[in-house]
């Protein structure tokens, strides 16, 4: 064993590389490790040995998880664990697919995840995002073909350790949400203190002043200084005006001349049968 790391609920322990298969064997049988739950890959590209097999055992019997690491290179092979637990046949598999670390011992090492002829092993960090080749169904084939990937952008890449920052910039209002009065943060700074935003909000808020009915005097009609002049004078003999007649028209004076006539009685039918 070369490391071992503890924390909070793990154990973590790093092993030589050729040392690893005798290990396990100790781990079962000695410590009471039963079963092996996953084999995962890492890929360290700035190592001399770019590549960590992890393996995750756990003990029923003791409730109890335990990692255990390994590093290696594209070319060196690491020693399988098959004959210790046949299960890791299809978990180094995965690991072989994925990241292309060789497991010397392995009955069956041939990708399990990715398509037949498939170019690089996708989890590794230089691997690109796009792929190589691309799968498609061709209409005028009637088959599945594989054509080179092509974009209608190219492929951006974005340097996150970059020191460059974008604007922090600061709204009107949110100096609300710091509660200390002042702007948070850095960026532009806003256009008034907390105090002249408060006043202008409560300004806001207060209701406007009552509007003046605009028939308050009688001779508020609307039909202009004449007409209030007008209707502000009392009547001379305190009666009520008669209400002005209507203009007859030619077709309301024939019809108060003429008196309705009353209706003929109506005349039995003669002739036929009857």
């Amino acid at each position: 064993m070369l490391t071992h790391v503890f924390t909070v609920g793990e154990d973590s322990i790093t092993v030589r590389r050729e040392a690893i298969a005798g290990v396990m064997i100790s781990l079962r049988d000695n410590l009471d490790y039963q079963q092996l739950m996953e084999i995962a890959g890492v890929d360290y590209p700035d190592r001399p040995e770019r590549f960590e097999v992890v393996y995750h055992l756990l003990s029923v019997t003791k409730n109890h998880r335990l990692r255990v690491r390994v590093s290696t290179d594209e070319a060196t092979p690491v020693p399988s664990i098959v004959p210790v637990w046949p299960v890791a046949g299809w978990l180094e598999r995965e690991v072989f697919d994925m990241y292309g670390v060789l497991f010397a011992g392995n009955p069956d090492l041939r990708r399990i995840l990715t398509d037949y002829g498939f170019q690089g092993h996708p989890q590794r960090k230089d691997f690109p995002l796009t792929g190589y080749i691309e799968l498609r169904y061709s209409e005028e084939d009637k088959r599945v073909v594989y054509e080179p990937v092509k974009l209608a952008q190219d492929f951006r890449n974005f340097d996150f350790l970059s020191p460059w920052e974008g604007a922090d910039y600061v709204l009107p209002g949110d100096e609300k949400a710091g509660g200390t009065g002042e702007a948070p943060g850095k960026g532009a700074p806003t256009p008034m203190t907390a105090k002249e935003v408060k006043a202008s909000d409560d300004k806001a808020k207060a209701a406007p002043p009552p509007t003046p009915k605009t028939t308050e005097k009688p001779a508020d009609t609307g039909a202009g200084n004449k007409t209030n002049k007008a209707a502000a004078k009392p009547s001379k003999d305190g009666a009520k005006a008669k209400p002005a007649a209507k203009a007859k028209t030619p077709a309301t004076k024939k019809a108060e001349k003429a008196p309705a006539r009353p209706r003929a009685p109506r005349k039995p039918k003669t002739g036929g049968d009857a």
